[in-house]
């Protein structure tokens, strides 16, 4: 007798497609919201760690942030002399060759000691151009769009590679003046030490980039844990948040973080009404 083999029919296979395609469709949501969950998680380890480090760099020095200062051609000065560059208080060397990215490494970024249990490589070595502070790489650095430096070459999908490190300190205000800092807020201008804080539960120390989305007024699209723009904060009194949203422009306090070391700050220092910067 003639054996027949059962087979699916035309209609059953794209039915079966369809279930297979609507069960993706329920799926990938929430295991891309899982993926964004582990990484928050991750994210406010991460920055816990580096807090406690800017803690203990703090009670060793007076009360004075890690701060890196250089010349206009980016080798390392005193204050007052130079300029503070916050993005040089951790990290690696960098990619992008401005403001001492590229010739100041892991050897001079004056945090690194304090966080990593090791030598570090000289920075006129080979192997310090290697070098790899994985602590100071935020999970969920995604880099941000720039079109001026994407068209001279340089890679801008991951902050780490290019400045060096994820994270950025509260060392000035938000500002519409590309270039330029005017609004120093915990490292004074000069250098120095820390101005008194009166709501250190408020008050950022360290944050991921994406605190800085907004500044130089411009939309720098860092919106790295989601749709929305978001950054994970360690606070002057110790704790740290992630998923914290980044107010759209150039606003200095909310009701999750602030910027400044007091309310009247931008009044007292700079005679600015900090109404009239919404």
């Amino acid at each position: 007798m003639r054996c027949t083999r059962p087979a699916f029919t035309l209609v059953e296979l794209l039915v079966v497609i369809a279930v297979v395609a609507i069960l993706i469709g329920v799926l990938l949501p929430a295991l891309s919201s899982a993926r964004r969950s582990a990484q928050s998680v991750a994210s406010a380890a991460n920055i816990r760690q580096i807090g406690a480090a800017t803690l203990l760099y703090l009670n060793e020095h007076r009360d004075h942030l890690p701060q890196m200062r250089i010349d206009p051609a980016g080798n390392p000065v005193r204050a007052p002399e130079g300029n503070n560059i916050g993005t040089l208080f951790a990290g690696k060397f960098g990619t992008l060759p401005f403001y001492g990215l590229t010739t100041i490494g892991p050897e001079r970024r004056p945090l690194n000691p304090y966080i990593w249990d090791g030598p570090l490589p000289s920075d006129d070595t080979p192997e310090a151009r290697d070098f790899e502070l994985e602590i100071f790489r935020d999970p969920t650095d995604a880099g941000f769009n720039d079109p001026f430096l994407t068209a001279q070459g340089f890679d801008t999908s991951s902050l780490y590679d290019l400045l060096g490190i994820s994270y950025a300190l509260n060392d000035h205000a938000l500002d519409d003046s590309p270039g330029d800092e005017p609004y120093d807020t915990l490292i004074p201008k000069p250098g120095g030490r820390m101005p008194r804080i009166a709501d250190p539960t408020l008050t950022w120390l360290v944050g991921t980039q994406p605190i800085y989305n907004y500044d130089s007024g411009s939309d720098r699209d860092m919106r790295w844990g989601g749709r929305s723009v978001t950054a994970t904060l360690f606070y002057a009194d110790g704790h740290a948040r992630s998923g914290v949203p980044v107010a759209k422009g150039i606003i200095d306090t909310t009701n999750d973080y602030t910027f400044l070391p007091n309310p009247d700050w931008m009044l007292h220092r700079f005679g600015i009404d900090p109404e009239s910067r919404r």
